[in-house]
C-alpha cells in the first residue's frame, strides 16, 4: 500500500486498501494517503465557492455509507487507530517546546524542518505534521459545513465505539450526531477508553500540569508580582481540574457549569500573574528565554480553556474542527524560524530603543547653547581622532600579518573612542544610531488604528460624540508627529554640528602635526607610498560607497552590541551588586563602591558602544577578507584626517589635480551614507518596537517634507 503516491489513487482503490491488520506504519501511511487524496487538486477558497477538499470528503461519506465491505474495513482500521494512537498527546503536548529556552526551540524547528518524519508512531502529534502538510488545509477543514461534519462525526463515533458498518445509515443525518454527551451516555461508560472525553481529560491533567511546572521555576516565580499570586492561582489549578473532571464524568450540570466557571477564573488569574512579568522585565532587564516561556506558558492556558470549550459544548464536534483548525496553522508555524525570532525578540529591540532613548538625549541640541555645546565637543573629538589617524599609518608600517594589523586598527580605534566619551566629547557618526530611538519615542501614542475604528463604529445619535473623540484624537496624534519633525530638525543640527566640529578640528591639526614633522625631522610622518594609496582608497570613483554603507552598518551595528550590553547589565543586577555585594564593599568602601556603581549604571552602554565600534572597524574588513570578500570600513572624520595627512606629504599643489577633488566628493558621499545608513536601521528598529503602522509612516514622511519646504533653515542652525 505504501508504494503508492496517495493523489495517485482512485477513491475505490483507497477504501479497498484499508487494512485493519496491517502494521501501524501502514495504517498510518493510509490515513496520509487519504488525506492527499482530499487535497489533491484543491485551489483557493473563494466566496460562496466549496472547497474541493469538501468536495471530496462528501464523495468518501457517500461511498462508505453506501458499501457494507468497504465502510466495514475503513471503521475497522479507525477503531484501532482510535485505541492505539495517543490522542491526548495532541492536545496537550503539539506545539510546545520540549525545552524551555528559545535555542532549543530554534534547533527543533530546523529538526522538523529539515528532518523527515515516520508515520510509525502511536503520537498523535507527531503524526499530526504528517496528515496536514499545507497552509490550505487550516482553510478547507474550516469550511466544512455543519451536514458534512455531522456525518463525519457520525463515522468517527461508530468507529471509536466499536461499531458496525449498518450503524451509519442511522447516523448520518444531523439529529444522529453520536458525538455529543446525551447519546454517548447509554452507549459508553464515562472515562472508559470508548469515551470521547477520556483523552481530553488526559490532555488537561498533562497541561495543568506543564502550567505549574512553568510557573513555578524560578526564573518567572521571582518576577511574578506578589499581589496576583497571593491566593496561589497556580497550586489551585490541579484540585480545580480534578473536581471538574469528577463532575463531568458523574455530576450534574450545575456542579460542571460551576467548576467549569471556577477553572476559567483561575487560568484568567494564572495569565495575570504571568503578564505582571513583563512589568518586571521592562525595569530590570530582558531576557528572550523568560520571554520565551511566558509564551509558551499562555499558550497552554489558552490551549486549556479550548480543550475545556471542547468538553462543555453541546455541539463539541464544532469545537473540535476548531481546534483543529487552530492546531494545523499552528503546525505550518512551528515551520518557520524567522516569526518565532521576530517575535522573540521585538521585547529586546523595545528595550534597546528605549536605552538608547536615554542616551540619545545626550545628543541632540535644541538651542544655541547646546549647538555651541556640540560643535566643542565635537571639535575635542576631532582632536582626538586626529592623533588616531597618525597611530593608524603607525600601524601599518609595522608590517603585521593580516588579523594581528586589523586588531591593532581596531584597538587604536576602540582606544581613541573612550577616550572621547571619558572626555565627554563626541564622534558625529555614532549620533544617528543612539538618537534615532529617541525620536521614536516621540511616537509612542499615535493611535491612528484606534481613530480608524472610532470613524467605522462611528452612527447614529453616537456619531458626534465619535467624532468629537476623533477629533481630540487626531490633534493629540498631530502633535505627536509635530513633535516627531522637531526632533528630526533638531537631530540633523546635532549632525550638522557634530560633523563641523568633527573635521573642522582633524584636518588642521593633522596638517599641523605634518608641518611640524617637515621642520623638525625634514619629512613627513606619512610617506610619499602611503599618501597615494590614500588618494587612491578613497575616491568616490572606486568603491567608496559601498565601503561607506557598510560603515553605516558597523555603527549600527555598535548601537545594538551596546544596548545588549546595558540589558545583560541591568538584568543581572550588577550595579546593585557593586554597590552592595560583601568583598566589593571590603576593598572599595561603601562610599567609593556606591560611586563605582553609579558611575557603571551611567557608562556601561557607551563604553560597550565605543569598543565594540572600534574593533569592529578594524576586524570586520579583516575577517571578511579571509572569506574572500573585499569590504573596508569608511569612517567620515578618519577618512579626512587620512586625506590631510596625504596633503601635508604631497604639498598643497595636490589641490590643482582632480584626484583631490574625487577624494573630497568621497568624504561628502561618506559622511552621507554613515550618518544615513546608520540612522534608518536603528530608527526602522525603534519604530518597529514601538508598533509604528505603515500608514503613520508615512504621515511622518509628509511632514517632514512639508517641513524642509517651509522651514529649511531649522535643518541647519536653531531658531
Amino acid at each position: 500500500m505504501g508504494a503508492r503516491h496517495g493523489a495517485a489513487w482512485d477513491l475505490t482503490a483507497l477504501l479497498n486498501a484499508a487494512d485493519p491488520k496491517a502494521p501501524r506504519a501502514e495504517r498510518h501511511l493510509w490515513a496520509v494517503h487519504l488525506l492527499e487524496w482530499l487535497r489533491h487538486g484543491q485551489t483557493e477558497i473563494e466566496t460562496g465557492e466549496t472547497p474541493k477538499p469538501v468536495l471530496r470528503l462528501k464523495l468518501l461519506l457517500n461511498t462508505v455509507e453506501r458499501n457494507p465491505e468497504q465502510a466495514a474495513r475503513t471503521v475497522a482500521l479507525l477503531t484501532r487507530f482510535w485505541r492505539e494512537t495517543d490522542m491526548a498527546a495532541l492536545f496537550a503536548d503539539f506545539g510546545f517546546a520540549a525545552r524551555r529556552s528559545l535555542v532549543g526551540e530554534i534547533l527543533e524547528r530546523l529538526a522538523l524542518r529539515l528532518l523527515p518524519a515516520t508515520p510509525d508512531t502511536d503520537d498523535l502529534g507527531a503524526l499530526f505534521p504528517l496528515l496536514f502538510t499545507e497552509d490550505a488545509d487550516a482553510a478547507w477543514l474550516a469550511a466544512i459545513d455543519e451536514r458534512t461534519l455531522a456525518r463525519l462525526a457520525a463515522l468517527l463515533s461508530v468507529a471509536r465505539t466499536g461499531g458496525t458498518a449498518a450503524e451509519l445509515a442511522g447516523d448520518a443525518s444531523p439529529a444522529g450526531q453520536s458525538t455529543g454527551r446525551s447519546e454517548d451516555a447509554g452507549v459508553t461508560a464515562p472515562g472508559s477508553v470508548d469515551d470521547w472525553r477520556t483523552p481530553l481529560l488526559q490532555a488537561t491533567v498533562w497541561l495543568v500540569s506543564a502550567i505549574r511546572a512553568a510557573a513555578f521555576t524560578p526564573a518567572l516565580r521571582r518576577r511574578m508580582s506578589a499581589e496576583l499570586l497571593a491566593d496561589r492561582p497556580f497550586e489551585q489549578l490541579v484540585r480545580a481540574s480534578e473536581v471538574l473532571s469528577g463532575s463531568l464524568l458523574s455530576g450534574p450540570p450545575e456542579a460542571v457549569s460551576q467548576q467549569a466557571t471556577y477553572l476559567r477564573a483561575l487560568l484568567q488569574r494564572c495569565r495575570g500573574a504571568a503578564d505582571s512579568v513583563h512589568s518586571h522585565l521592562e525595569e530590570h532587564g530582558v531576557s528572550v528565554n523568560i520571554v520565551f516561556e511566558l509564551d509558551q506558558l499562555r499558550a497552554r492556558t489558552l490551549r486549556l480553556e479550548a480543550v475545556l470549550d471542547l468538553l462543555l459544548s453541546e455541539a463539541p464536534q464544532r469545537e473540535l474542527q476548531a481546534l483543529l483548525v487552530e492546531l494545523i496553522t499552528l503546525s505550518r508555524q512551528r515551520r518557520r524560524v524567522g516569526p518565532l525570532l521576530a517575535r522573540q525578540y521585538s521585547l529586546m529591540a523595545r528595550k534597546v530603543a528605549e536605552r538608547h532613548a536615554q542616551t540619545g538625549e545626550h545628543y541632540i541640541t535644541r538651542n544655541w547653547p547646546e549647538y555651541r555645546a556640540m560643535l566643542r565637543q565635537a571639535a575635542g573629538g576631532g582632536a582626538v581622532l586626529a592623533g588616531t589617524t597618525f597611530a593608524k599609518f603607525g600601524i601599518l608600517a609595522l608590517g603585521l600579518a593580516p588579523f594581528w594589523a586589523g586588531f591593532g586598527a581596531g584597538l587604536n580605534y576602540a582606544v581613541s573612542f573612550l577616550i572621547i566619551h571619558l572626555l565627554h566629547w563626541t564622534v558625529a557618526t555614532k549620533q544617528p544610531a543612539m538618537t534615532a530611538p529617541a525620536m521614536a519615542a516621540k511616537l509612542a501614542e499615535l493611535h491612528t488604528e484606534a481613530a480608524s475604528a472610532a470613524r467605522r463604529d462611528a452612527d447614529g445619535a453616537d456619531q458626534r460624540q465619535a467624532l468629537r473623540a476623533m477629533q481630540a484624537r487626531g490633534d493629540h496624534d498631530s502633535a505627536a508627529v509635530e513633535g516627531f519633525v522637531d526632533e528630526v530638525t533638531h537631530l540633523v543640527r546635532s549632525q550638522m554640528a557634530g560633523i563641523v566640529g568633527n573635521l573642522a578640528m582633524v584636518a588642521p591639526v593633522v596638517l599641523v602635526v605634518q608641518g611640524l614633522a617637515w621642520w623638525a625631522l625634514g619629512r613627513p610622518l606619512v610617506g610619499v607610498h602611503d599618501a597615494e594609496h590614500v588618494l587612491e582608497s578613497i575616491t568616490l570613483l572606486g568603491p567608496t560607497a559601498f565601503f561607506a554603507a557598510f560603515t553605516g552598518v558597523l555603527l549600527f551595528a555598535s548601537s545594538v552590541a551596546a544596548g545588549w550590553v546595558e540589558n545583560w547589565f541591568v538584568y543581572h543586577r550588577l550595579d546593585s551588586a557593586l554597590a552592595h555585594n560583601p568583598r566589593i564593599l571590603s576593598r572599595l568602601g561603601a562610599a567609593r563602591a556606591q560611586r563605582w556603581s553609579v558611575w557603571w549604571r551611567a557608562n556601561i552602554s557607551g563604553l560597550a558602544a565605543n569598543v565594540s565600534l572600534g574593533l569592529m572597524l578594524g576586524l570586520v574588513p579583516v575577517l571578511l577578507a579571509f572569506l574572500g570578500l573585499h569590504i573596508e570600513a569608511r569612517h567620515v572624520t578618519l577618512s579626512t584626517g587620512q586625506l590631510a595627512a596625504a596633503v601635508g606629504t604631497l604639498g598643497w599643489q595636490i589641490l590643482d589635480q582632480r584626484e583631490f577633488w574625487w577624494c573630497a566628493a568621497g568624504l561628502v558621499v561618506t559622511g552621507l551614507l554613515n550618518l544615513g545608513v546608520s540612522f534608518a536601521l536603528a530608527l526602522a528598529v525603534a519604530v518597529r518596537s514601538r508598533g509604528i503602522t505603515l500608514l503613520d509612516q508615512r504621515r511622518l514622511n509628509g511632514a517632514l517634507w512639508r517641513r524642509l519646504r517651509q522651514a529649511p533653515r531649522s535643518f541647519l542652525l536653531p531658531t
